[in-house]
């Protein structure tokens, strides 16, 4: 097998300016005749957590089990959930993100990853700080821990994770449209697959194997023992987030080597 993935990201990176001006432009266009301006794509995911917070633990005071990373329910849920949204962000758009450049590609031959890029940075320009100022809220409970460095890589590895599924479902989408309305239930019934609306603990062992088909169960995982417990995360984190990114980067690089000469004519 040839290295074609290898080929597309040293296109992605020799043309990192354009992709860099691409990506100010993709989060422009997300705010773009709002009347909030710059700070609207930031407002939705945060008025989403802060509600969970103002229902679950202020009104309603609802608390978790003594087995649970914490006790407070809309804490729980904030450190799962805004990864979650990230993600899903990160993937519903990088999924499109070929078939929206379809026009631009008949017409100027751009590495397609470049658009797939744009929209997987994007995401990360809005929820990055997000989730800093969520890790900047929730350490302090902990002090300073040698455990707050493992929030680098966990970030860094979801934006990988992100970026290289996000590529395998826009070629899979140019040659098959149907991926987009699969993928999109997929991603609504996730959060349910995953530990972010309840603890790993309170799902049936014998069943636990299934919520490690979420490529983000690992990730919540991590960012719970980090955020809300202080810890630095299991070894079973790296290793499902590495397998899942080795198994995606392999698909992908069929997926590219098979559909270099016909992905812009699916477009």
């Amino acid at each position: 097998m040839n290295c074609a993935l290898a080929e597309e990201l040293r296109s992605a990176w020799s043309a990192r300016s354009l992709v860099w001006v691409l990506t100010r432009r993709e989060v422009a266009a997300r705010h773009a005749g709002t009347a909030a301006g710059i700070a609207w794509p930031y407002l939705q995911p945060l008025l989403t957590v802060a509600a969970y917070y103002l229902v679950f633990d202020v009104v309603f005071g609802m608390r978790l089990g003594e087995h649970a990373p914490t006790r407070a329910v809309g804490a729980f849920l904030i450190v799962g959930a805004l990864p979650w949204m990230a993600f899903c962000d990160a993937v519903q758009r990088g999924m499109t993100s070929l078939i929206d450049a379809g026009g631009l590609l008949h017409k100027n031959p751009l590495p397609p990853v470049l658009f797939t890029a744009r929209a997987v940075l994007a995401s990360a320009l809005i929820y990055g700080p997000l989730l800093l100022l969520v890790a900047l809220v929730y350490l302090p409970a902990h002090g300073l821990r040698l455990a707050a460095v493992a929030l680098v890589p966990l970030l860094l590895l979801q934006l990988l994770l992100s970026l290289v599924l996000a590529y395998v479902l826009a070629i899979l989408a140019a040659a098959l449209r149907d991926v987009v309305q699969l993928v999109g239930f997929l991603l609504s019934v996730g959060i349910y697959l995953s530990p972010i609306l309840f603890p790993l603990s309170l799902f049936p062992e014998n069943w636990r194997w299934v919520l490690w088909l979420n490529p983000m169960t690992g990730f919540v995982q991590g960012y719970q023992h980090v955020l809300l417990q202080g810890a630095w995360p299991p070894l079973a984190v790296w290793t499902a987030s590495l397998a899942w990114i080795a198994v995606l980067a392999l698909a992908l690089n069929v997926l590219v080597d098979r559909s270099r000469d016909q992905l812009v004519d699916w477009l």
